[in-house]
């Protein structure tokens, strides 16, 4: 069951959650036009990029990308460099193409909860995690590199 408690589910529950509620309960709301197309594949492809640069830095530095691990370095170069959580950046940005992908209007609301429930279930626990493993280091990190952006 552990394996239920990671990102990605979470990911695609939200993504099942907004491709229901556009389908099954439009409303009559509708963002849809060419411009909402083109800003949802860059929120997608850009998602995509940004997790993917995290990811390779975490490999580069040879740490785990697994959220309740605790890590063996504490990442600070390249995409880390702007952001403390790129990867549930880029899950945001997904997710919030693929809502408007959908046209699932409602489910603009679900972006909020969806960050929500990343910091809650996710960041705070691993930056506890942090600051017991890398103390001071973790703290000049943190003073100096945002959370989210």
């Amino acid at each position: 069951m552990r394996w239920i408690n990671v990102p990605p589910v979470w990911l695609a529950g939200f993504v099942l959650l907004a491709w229901l509620q556009a389908r099954h309960l439009p409303m009559g709301l509708s963002l849809e036009s060419g411009l909402t197309d083109l800003l949802s594949g860059f929120l997608i492809g850009g998602g995509i990029l940004i997790a993917v640069m995290a990811v390779v830095e975490f490999r580069r530095h040879k740490t785990t990308v697994v959220p309740h691990q605790t890590p063996d370095a504490l990442v600070q170069s390249g995409i880390y460099k702007r952001s403390r959580n790129p990867i549930y950046v880029g899950d945001v940005l997904i997710f919030a193409g693929l809502v408007l992908r959908f046209d699932a209007v409602l489910s603009l609301l679900l972006i909020p909860v969806f960050v929500w429930v990343l910091e809650r279930r996710f960041i705070l626990p691993e930056e506890d995690r942090l600051r017991r493993t890398f103390r001071a280091d973790f703290a000049r990190y943190e003073r100096k590199t945002r959370r989210w952006i």
